[in-house]
């Protein structure tokens, strides 16, 4: 009878890597997959150490020491539900299971109210960093109790990417605030990856610069204050060629899927009344690119203005402007998803520590970027900020670098270049800083075909006004 530290289930690439990763740090790891897989084929006829293979649900749990620790690493939605019940029958009261997937925060909160009430403990666990983070170390956030975090608590942290020799995991809060901050995570990714394109679009199509001098730029920026993973890959993705020496980048098709966790954060941000634009117009940016029939047949009957300029036009203070635009672009984009997780918590009562989430986005995750250092220090100081961009840490940067966005958004704009998200990001801040909005027309509008009435600012209470009298 094998006593097995914890049992992974589904041999895809992420749940392949994660035993890997576990078994490479000293844990022996049973690994279990529905289908007969390449995996599982190759770790049968090949036995790696640590790492023990059952085509049997039944004997890969009884494998695994009490409490029982069962990782899933599967397709989220139905299959999770499925496999949960598969796996029922064999349990016994404090065992564990983990969904280590993309799951949706709200069916993560009713399995763990489900699996209560038969005495299974629960743990719904972001993990970020792709298949090599899965291998090398990612990025964790687990959410449930925090005893039965603390049954995984080892395993966890010796995976884990490090930040200066500190784990990059920190228990988040209960039930499904571990995969909710993943799907803000998610959004800020979809933002952050939207900005970069739009400063490559810039950058080759209205600057006029090639892939190997774009790809330098971003190699250069990589360096200064702009220091991220997203920077680090694209600057490595636009130098690439293929074996014929062509450039990989402009063989693929400009249509950018998604696996939904930007929507869901875009949903839960209406649902919250929450204005995230940044994420939500990147969003939009991916249905859009999906239009391709559409805007081939576009850029044939819709004209533009014309791409070329000036003589007297100033290439290098343009590219630092951009460079400055996408660094305010990224604070406000990651300010936007903190706040939604501040509302989140407050209306779940989820408690969350808003330093710890930065610190684990340090390394590991596809997010990690250095200024999260500054805002581990602002939460550090003041769990409850009002906003990230409020801090004095934040304050300077932004007074100055806005007069840069303006100016790649307004030449944007005169040449016909398509920057929804750094648009975006300025109207946002150019309405978060209006004292007087004119949501007080908006409200008479309302009065006048509603009779919704309308709050004054001269006193107290709610009016309505027979407009036509």
């Amino acid at each position: 009878m094998l006593n097995n530290n914890i049992g992974v289930i589904g041999m895809g690439v992420m749940g392949k890597n994660l035993a890997f990763n576990i078994a490479r740090n000293g844990y022996s790891v049973s690994v279990f997959n529905r289908s007969y897989n390449k995996t599982m084929k190759f770790l049968l006829k090949n036995p790696l150490d640590r790492i023990f293979p059952f085509l049997s649900i039944e004997k890969f749990i009884n494998s695994l020491n009490k409490p029982r620790c069962i990782l899933l690493m599967i397709q989220s939605g139905s299959p999770i539900d499925e496999m949960i019940n598969i796996l029922l029958p064999y349990l016994n009261s404090g065992d564990l299971i983990i969904d280590g997937g993309n799951s949706f925060y709200k069916d993560t909160m009713k399995r763990f109210d489900f699996l209560q009430k038969k005495s299974i403990q629960f743990l719904g666990v972001g993990i970020s960093g792709g298949e090599d983070g899965a291998l090398y170390g990612p990025s964790i956030m687990p959410g449930g109790n925090i005893e039965s975090y603390k049954l995984i608590s080892p395993i966890f942290k010796k995976i884990s990417a490090k930040y200066n020799q500190e784990p990059c995991v920190k228990y988040i809060g209960p039930n499904g605030s571990g995969h909710y901050v993943k799907m803000v995570h998610n959004g800020i990714e979809y933002s952050d990856m939207q900005l970069i394109a739009e400063t490559y679009s810039l950058l080759k199509y209205l600057v006029g610069m090639n892939n190997i001098d774009v790809s330098n730029i971003f190699k250069k920026w990589n360096k200064g204050e702009l220091c991220s993973y997203l920077i680090e890959i694209t600057g490595n993705i636009l130098c690439k060629k293929d074996i014929n020496g062509n450039f990989i980048i402009d063989s693929i098709l400009d249509v950018a899927s998604g696996k939904g966790t930007g929507t869901w954060t875009a949903n839960s941000a209406l649902k919250f009344h929450m204005p995230c634009s940044v994420v939500t117009e990147s969003v939009f940016s991916r249905y859009l690119s999906a239009f391709k029939a559409n805007r081939m047949i576009a850029s044939t009957i819709l004209s533009g203005p014309d791409l070329s300029l000036s003589s007297d036009f100033d290439k290098e203070k343009f590219i630092e402007d951009i460079r400055k635009a996408l660094y305010l672009g990224k604070i406000i984009s990651y300010a936007q998803g903190f706040s939604l997780m501040k509302k989140a918590s407050e209306h779940y009562l989820w408690n969350l520590k808003f330093s710890n989430i930065a610190k684990i986005f340090r390394s590991g995750c596809i997010i990690r970027a250095n200024f999260l250092n500054d805002i581990v220090t602002a939460y550090s100081e003041n769990n409850n900020l009002i906003d990230l961009l409020f801090t004095p840490i934040f304050q300077d940067i932004i007074n100055l670098y806005h007069f840069s966005l303006r100016h790649i958004v307004i030449t944007a704009i005169n040449h016909g270049i398509s920057v929804p998200v750094f648009s975006s990001i300025l109207s946002y801040y150019d309405a978060y800083r209006t004292v007087n909005s004119t949501a007080n027309l908006i409200q008479a509008q309302r009065d006048y075909f509603g009779s919704h009435t309308y709050q004054r600012i001269d006193q107290s209470g709610s009016f309505h006004t027979n407009w036509l009298e």
